[in-house]
């Protein structure tokens, strides 16, 4: 039996109204939209407050159906894009996925320079930062654990910046630095003469603490610095055992960040603590983990915070940067920020006092079972917008593709903990987590339609397992490593879950020696890397994955660090051909009215096109990478795993209008800017999240035909 999904969400009268008028002005407006000669997109997200929105209307509603290739820019690589370009007085830049940075023409494609650091970038980098004084331009990206300055004219590093050019992040976090695993994979916000930066940190010890840091834009000196992990005699420093800043790590930012540049604020989400899914060497609350902090942008000072959730022990990050909104309450104008969740939660604050727009209420949830654990007896929770994700997952909710699928996803679900959100894991039994551990919402952000208050977020809707297993001591060996540091991912018999987690099983024949030590040393992917490995315990993992030889270390060689338990691995609940063994939509977009709470519209979102092709339709897929809104009356969005679609929607009833075939999945965020009177919509386009396709780097601009145009 094939499941054919639609959603009907009630609208209110006065919601209904509302979105009628917007269109009908809207309708007007496209009839004859002034089209600038030059419109840039020079900041991620459009613009400081990001909210992915542009007031260029040149394709709308009524000519999106006739956009075409206006150009192509192929980096000759592989290995996935989730970059979203910026564009600065009619010049693109871009990453590749190798991280080698350039700059484009954005009218026409042609390269004008390309910068090679001579560092093969094997993380993801989602994007570049700009800063300019007079005739000084600046280029601000990260390759790696370096920040560079380029000259924006000609890609040369600018000398007078830190060493010749870069600041490396590893340096000035109180631990010897060679030892540090840090890369920034989103790019810096920037606030007048500084830049404020956070970065990826691995998510099992050792990691280094997730400090909040802002650099000279000129002269590249730390000018203050924020400690997510607080030393002693700060604020939150009693939600950590004493000494914890000292060992422990991550709550970290590695999604970014927006800018209030008149209130001169900078909000800042955090992740979670280091080691993700057990922390009896954590016991507390765990402030900054887990929190959106609202810094004075200047000096680093603490303003106010909201910590979503307490003790993390489910590696629930804020996944996405803020949006800075601005919504009605009592008739009047509220500047605001909104914050989406994993979870599938948008929390609304007031952007000076961090006043909830809507109620939180905090539940009580379940103890930990697990020796040496204290689980945090409430959380928080949005009264409304309700979640955009689904909350509980139940027997009649399992896939029905067919009788036999049903029926294997019963069996198996009934071995499941499954008691809803923020049940702690046990050791033995595989606990359900829905929605998973990649949302929700996701690293590609929110939209927001400053015309209408209007939230767009398209989210992940599908369930994963993970439990506990007991390390039997710290065994000094490569084995003993393996489980405490990449069994997490690759879990304890080396399947993984691809494409995100890939199988080492047969590792030796798709890889050199040298080739796994450069991933393990640098990382690769959503991989942190581990300089602190050394050289012995570095061939004893090697040993241990190519051969299975447990080669034991000399008693004298410190054991790698290691907790009590140890997390099994990520598990997506997927059935036996690999489709989600839940029923659809198992990937949505969403439109949010902040003004009122209330759903405008929801749908489906991708596809899997070989079940398509079977009749079953508008599924959703996993999605990453976000949407932009403008004053066209359009939302576009690629972002699908599978399908390769670039698509733009209706903003007002979402409602598909345009789609096209990317050359690979578009998992990033589109840009749209305007040259010599030309709108362009521009999407980095590399897949790899897809393990039947091949991965690329290809960037891909789309027009109107010039006939058309206004």
């Amino acid at each position: 039996m094939y499941y054919a999904f639609a959603v009907q969400i009630p609208i209110s009268r006065a919601l209904y109204t509302l979105l009628a008028c917007v269109a009908m002005l809207s309708a007007k407006w496209e009839d004859n939209p002034a089209v600038p000669e030059t419109q840039d997109w020079p900041v991620y997200g459009g613009r400081s407050e990001n909210i992915h929105y542009s007031p260029l209307a040149q394709i709308n509603r009524k000519n999106v159906k006739q956009l075409e290739v206006a150009w192509s820019f192929d980096t000759g690589e592989r290995g996935g894009l989730q970059t979203s370009p910026i564009i600065v007085d009619g010049i693109l830049y871009g990453i590749t996925p190798t991280q080698k940075v350039f700059a484009l023409d954005a009218a026409t494609g042609n390269l004008l320079w390309k910068f090679d650091s001579g560092t093969k970038g094997t993380q993801p980098d989602r994007g570049l930062a700009y800063w300019s004084s007079k005739q000084d331009k600046r280029i601000l990206v990260g390759v790696m654990n370096f920040v560079y300055a380029l000259d924006a004219a000609t890609g040369k590093p600018i000398p007078v910046f830190g060493n010749n050019g870069r600041i490396d992040l590893r340096d000035g976090l109180g631990r010897n630095p060679e030892l540090q695993s840090v890369a920034l994979t989103s790019p810096a916000s920037v606030y007048k003469d500084l830049i404020i930066v956070g970065g990826r940190l691995p998510e099992t010890l050792p990691a280094p603490p997730g400090d909040i840091r802002a650099y000279d834009v000129r002269s590249g000196q730390l000018r203050w610095s924020f400690h997510t992990i607080p030393h002693p005699g700060e604020f939150g420093y009693d939600t950590w055992p004493k000494d914890a800043w000292k060992y422990t790590g991550g709550a970290n930012n590695w999604t970014g960040m927006a800018v209030d540049v008149k209130r001169g604020i900078v909000y800042v989400p955090t992740g979670s603590a280091a080691f993700d899914f057990y922390g009896a060497d954590r016991l507390g609350d765990n402030l900054f983990a887990d929190s959106l902090i609202a810094l004075n942008a200047e000096t680093g000072e603490r303003l106010w915070h909201f910590q979503a959730v307490k003790h993390d022990l489910w590696d629930r990050d804020f996944p996405s940067p803020p949006t800075l909104v601005t919504v009605k309450r009592d008739g009047k104008d509220v500047e605001s920020v909104a914050q989406t969740t994993k979870q599938g939660f948008v929390y609304l604050f007031e952007r000076t006092t961090g006043k909830p727009l809507f109620p939180i209420e905090y539940r009580k949830y379940p103890p930990s079972t697990v020796q040496g654990e204290i689980a945090a007896a409430e959380q928080p929770l949005p009264s409304a917008p309700t979640a955009f994700a689904r909350q509980d997952l139940t027997e009649n909710m399992l896939t029905s593709r067919s009788l036999e699928v049903h029926q294997w996803a019963l069996e198996h679900f009934r071995k499941f903990r499954n008691q809803g959100q923020f049940v702690p894991f046990s050791v033995g039994q595989d606990t359900l987590v829905f929605p998973g551990f990649d949302g929700g919402a996701e690293w590609g952000g929110s939209a927001f339609d400053p015309e209408t208050g209007i939230l767009y977020v398209n989210a992940n809707d599908i369930a994963w397992t993970g439990a506990l297993a007991e390390n039997t001591g710290a065994e000094p060996s490569g084995r003993g490593f393996y489980l405490g540091q990449c069994s997490v991912c690759h879990r304890d018999n080396m399947a993984g879950s691809p494409p995100e987690f890939p199988s080492l099983i047969g590792v030796a024949d798709r890889l050199s020696r040298a080739e796994i030590t450069a991933v393990i040393r640098r990382g690769k992917g959503r991989m942190p890397g581990f300089p602190s490995l050394a050289e012995d315990q570095l061939s004893a993992v090697i040993e241990y994955l190519t051969t299975g030889e447990n080669k034991e270390l000399p008693a004298s060689q410190p054991a790698p660090q290691q907790m009590k338990y140890r997390f099994t691995g990520y598990h997506k609940f997927l059935d036996p051909e690999g489709y989600p063994a839940v029923v659809p939509p198992w990937g949505t977009l969403n439109a949010i009215n902040l003004n009122t709470g209330e759903y405008a519209w929801k749908i489906p979102l991708g596809e899997y096109p070989e079940l398509a092709a079977k009749g079953m339709t508008k599924t959703g897929t996993e999605n990453y990478g976000g949407a932009i809104v403008t004053a066209g009356g359009l939302v576009f969005i690629a972002a699908t795993n599978f399908d390769k679609k670039f698509r733009a929607f209706d903003k007002s009833s979402g409602e598909l209008l345009w789609e096209t075939t990317l050359p690979f999945a578009g998992n990033a965020t589109p840009a749209t800017y305007a040259v010599k009177g030309l709108q362009f919509v521009v999407i980095a386009a590399g897949g790899g999240k897809d393990p039947k396709s091949l991965s690329g780097g290809v960037y891909r601009a789309f027009a109107l035909p010039k006939r058309t145009q206004p």
